[in-house]
């Protein structure tokens, strides 16, 4: 962090926020390299305890989505979740949607008609799904240590 690093603001409106949606596109199969910083400044949060001692993301729940014109979308969610449990957040069951486009084609998600059907109900249950489990951590905190 420093002059100009905007981190600072959106580390404020992470810690105020119950549900965090992390979106990334894919790139070479992999996270963006602007996902990948975002994860590495949350692991900084992992020294960070409320004042009852739990991490301070704990009791915040989190979900993803992927966009990109290549495969890789289960590999790079798999690796969002471990690392966003890693710092404290929970995952609710299908907590992540994707939309990969025909490989080595130039459609982009944003370029579409329409959100596709399978894709819209995808992101309706990662939506009901993580509202109820941020509504249930809410009412019933992880204890603390």
């Amino acid at each position: 962090m420093g002059s100009g690093d905007a981190w600072p603001g959106i580390r404020r409106r992470i810690l105020a926020a119950d549900i965090l949606v992390f979106g990334t596109p894919t790139w070479m199969g992999h996270m963006s390299s602007v996902a990948q910083r975002v994860l590495e400044r949350l692991d900084a949060e992992l020294s960070e305890t409320d004042e009852q001692g739990r991490p301070i993301l704990a009791g915040k729940v989190a979900a993803t989505c992927v966009v990109g014109n290549e495969d890789g979308a289960h590999k790079i969610t798999a690796d969002l979740y471990q690392a966003l449990t890693d710092v404290g957040f929970s995952i609710a069951s299908q907590a992540g949607t994707y939309w990969n486009g025909e490989a080595m084609h130039t459609v982009d998600y944003k370029d579409l008609d329409g959100t596709p059907d399978e894709v819209a109900s995808a992101t309706a249950t990662l939506a009901r799904n993580t509202a109820h489990l941020a509504a249930l951590l809410s009412e019933r905190p992880y204890p603390a240590p």
